[in-house]
């Protein structure tokens, strides 16, 4: 097989390859150290982290779906005190390149506490901001619908850190472009997107919604070609780096992503599937690269015209 680079460049951080592993379906990276050597992904995006600890939403908390599932965890995490403490130590151990910390908030002051105290941690590369989750009440989301919102949460972390700041949307808005230009103009580094769809499902026999949250974010290859929709709508729309996300399932769907605009490329219900996945993707590329004639993939961000 011939010689094929899979290596890009985001916000000025050299990735081996644009696979990572989307917040909240790869935990804190160690858990899934002790199956393969995650050294081969281009970076993670760790378990949403928030200011203080959260147990999360009440069970049952996860749906399955035709092609895709609804899960509202509700940023179950141990807080940012302990993430420091205790789970980036783990991950020191069995991770070394940069991570990606992904942190939610509730209010803008908790958004710029948790990022404030992330970015001195020296593994961290990237901020991943998630103004986007569809399953906490009063907090997250409310932030990314509009582009006001979405714009002062921006401003307040970029106020306190020094690392690339990263928005993560939410594509449960009428217009995902107006949203990413605000959180560029207001100074993000890239934007992330999509997170999951709002999504519900109905136990028949009982007659109750089959979440007790009632609803919950939608993913799995079922949104894949509405996230391509907004990863080529946005980045065709701002300046910054596209992360694109949503029902990625294969070195295909990577590729196809880059193609609507994405540098990189974020995977996550597939995680839950199987444990693999990533690392499987990863080691697909190149024969995928050579079956489309593509030497790097550089070339071929935002190649669809």
């Amino acid at each position: 097989m011939a010689e094929v680079n899979t290596k890009v460049t985001l916000c000025g951080i050299e990735l081996d390859n644009p696979v990572i592993p989307a917040s909240g379906t790869f935990g804190f990276g160690y858990e899934f150290a002790e199956i393969y050597d995650i050294n081969v992904l281009g970076t993670f995006s760790f378990k949403g982290t928030t200011k203080d600890p959260r147990f999360g939403n009440p069970t049952p908390r996860i749906a399955e779906c035709t092609s895709g599932m609804i899960n509202a965890v509700g940023l179950q995490n141990p807080g940012v005190e302990k993430v420091i403490s205790e789970e980036l130590p783990k991950l020191k151990k069995c991770f070394n390149k940069p991570v990606m910390a992904n942190v939610s908030g509730f209010s803008i002051d908790e958004y710029a506490y948790t990022c404030a105290k992330i970015d001195k941690e020296e593994q961290v590369g990237w901020i991943e901001v998630n103004v986007s989750c569809p399953n906490v009440h009063g907090g997250g989301m409310a932030f990314g619908t509009s582009p006001e919102g979405a714009a002062n949460v921006v401003r307040a972390v970029k106020a306190v850190t020094t690392k690339p700041i990263i928005v993560k949307l939410s594509p449960n808005v009428t217009d995902i472009v107006a949203i990413a230009k605000a959180c560029e103009e207001a100074g993000a580094d890239a934007i992330s997107l999509i997170n999951t769809m709002l999504g519900m499902r109905i136990d028949l026999n009982k007659r109750t919604p089959v979440i007790a949250n009632k609803m919950g974010g939608f993913s799995g290859p079922a949104i894949f070609p509405v996230a391509v929709r907004m990863v080529y709508q946005v980045s065709h729309a701002v300046k910054i780096p596209v992360v694109g996300m949503g029902g990625v399932n294969s070195a295909e769907d990577v590729i196809e992503m880059m193609m609507a605009g994405a540098t990189a490329v974020e995977v996550g219900a597939a995680n839950l599937i199987n444990p693999f996945a990533c690392r499987d993707i990863i080691n697909d590329l190149p024969r995928v690269m050579e079956k489309y004639k593509i030497n790097s993939l550089k070339e071929i961000i935002g190649g669809c015209k």
